[in-house]
């Protein structure tokens, strides 16, 4: 069973140095409301929160819409001080020009319609306001050594795609920005999310999320067997993942 809320925040760390300077160009500290799409359990809401807790400036109303109840439940255990709601990314439940900031984190590749979303984050972002799209990975670019285990990313990646995600979005991020009419301040790769020194925990997070994406595609005992391979790679030291992943971020 994953554990979400450890995901989400390992999540957040692969991004958190990204996520500084995009809030700071944002203008974060003197934002009067914020709106996380697909905010999960609220890794990223709260460390938003956080990141304002030391300002003289009053802490920006943060809001968050998810599909799912569950983790929005999870999300006002961790985060109380949000205004939540259980609404779908392509149709979002608020009047228009209401945010100074609409960010999404892992979200896009999910969604069954990434450019109406975008549009959508687009209507209920006020004239001057911005939008981020922190990360967006392009699965169809991976990179895995040692080579012996390359097809362990396959795999993977062909169970995302039967869970639904759209594996290559990642390198179509700045043409959905474009297509959405968003004014592109900035695009490129998130070079930290080269995964080449994982501590262990790190790595045992990995392959929990890994074991449930190819538990019904892989036997379980081949799933171990991949496992120990991988475990011994990376104690010599020659695990490496290298899931190309782009962000961007614009003006209304």
């Amino acid at each position: 069973m994953i554990n979400w809320q450890k995901r989400y925040l390992q999540q957040a760390a692969w991004t958190s140095e990204l996520r500084a300077y995009l809030f700071e160009k944002a203008g974060l500290s003197n934002a009067r409301s914020v709106l996380e799409v697909g905010c999960g359990t609220g890794a990223i809401l709260g460390a938003a929160y956080r990141s304002k807790a030391d300002r003289s400036t009053p802490q920006p109303a943060l809001y968050g819409v998810d599909i799912s109840q569950a983790v929005l439940r999870e999300c006002q255990n961790q985060v109380p001080s949000t205004f939540l709601t259980c609404a779908d990314a392509v149709c979002l439940p608020y009047p228009d020009k209401t945010f100074d900031i609409s960010y999404c984190h892992f979200l896009l590749l999910w969604v069954n319609d990434p450019l109406q979303a975008l549009v959508q984050m687009k209507r209920v972002t006020r004239s001057q306001g911005y939008i981020l799209a922190m990360a967006e990975p392009d699965y169809t670019a991976r990179n895995d050594n040692p080579p012996e285990l390359s097809w362990l990313g396959k795999l993977q990646t062909e169970s995302l795609k039967k869970q639904g995600a759209d594996v290559s979005l990642g390198s179509r991020l700045a043409d959905l920005f474009y297509r959405a009419e968003i004014r592109i301040l900035e695009t490129g790769a998130i070079k930290s999310l080269h995964k080449e020194s994982l501590s262990y925990e790190t790595w045992e997070n990995e392959w929990e999320v890994l074991e449930a994406d190819l538990m019904g595609m892989v036997k379980r005992e081949e799933i171990q067997k991949i496992k120990k391979l991988d475990e011994q790679a990376w104690r010599r030291g020659e695990h490496r993942i290298n899931v190309p992943t782009y962000f961007a971020w614009g003006q209304v």
